[in-house]
């Protein structure tokens, strides 16, 4: 496999990317998060890892580009990162004993060519108490994660099961981007 840029700051993504190939560079983007209106939110992270992808690819032609980007989706509502600790009971409380989707949207660019993709995991979250609530975001875990939780740290506590790739809630559908990566770069376009 070529060597990868990988669009992301996120440490999970960073870790993750090496179960592909350890040929990897991190080149964060300076792209401005803004969605368009009325976008769905299913389709928001793939149009995100685009835009991340498409910022880093501009400065780097020739090179392979992956950009990815993960969402909560709750009742057809995005949940991002909290804005601070309410924001954080807010997502946890409406998130405690339900199902909710994660989707990571992925895009790989190069050469002027582009494959984006979105993969969904669904996860049952336990019905949560005040007190595990406040003692998790007492951890300072949630503030840099979509949903409020982490399904790799402290935030497993509260996982009842899902339906899915676990990768992908930590940020990477792992199996699915190595094959959409060989595919890329054994296709004929």
């Amino acid at each position: 496999m070529q060597s990868i840029i990988l669009a992301s700051q996120s440490p999970r993504r960073q870790e993750l990317i090496h179960r592909i190939t350890d040929d990897v560079e991190v080149i964060v983007s300076e792209a401005k998060e803004i969605l368009p209106a009325g976008i769905a939110p299913a389709e928001a992270p793939v149009y995100l890892a685009t835009l991340k992808a498409g910022a880093v690819a501009v400065n780097h032609p020739g090179r392979v580009v992956v950009g990815a980007d993960t969402v909560v989706i709750l009742d057809g509502k995005l949940l991002g990162k909290p804005k601070d600790k309410d924001d954080a009971v807010q997502m946890l409380k409406a998130l405690s004993g339900r199902v909710h989707t994660v989707v990571t949207g992925c895009c790989i660019i190069c050469g002027g060519k582009s494959r984006a993709f979105g993969e969904k995991t669904k996860v049952e979250f336990y019905p949560l108490t005040d007190r595990e609530i406040e003692e998790y975001i007492a951890t300072g875990d949630p503030f840099d994660k979509a949903g409020s939780y982490g399904i790799q740290g402290k935030g497993s506590l509260f996982v009842k099961g899902i339906e899915g790739d676990f990768f992908n809630v930590m940020g990477l559908p792992v199996g699915r981007l190595n094959r959409e990566l060989h595919d890329f770069l054994t296709a004929d376009n």
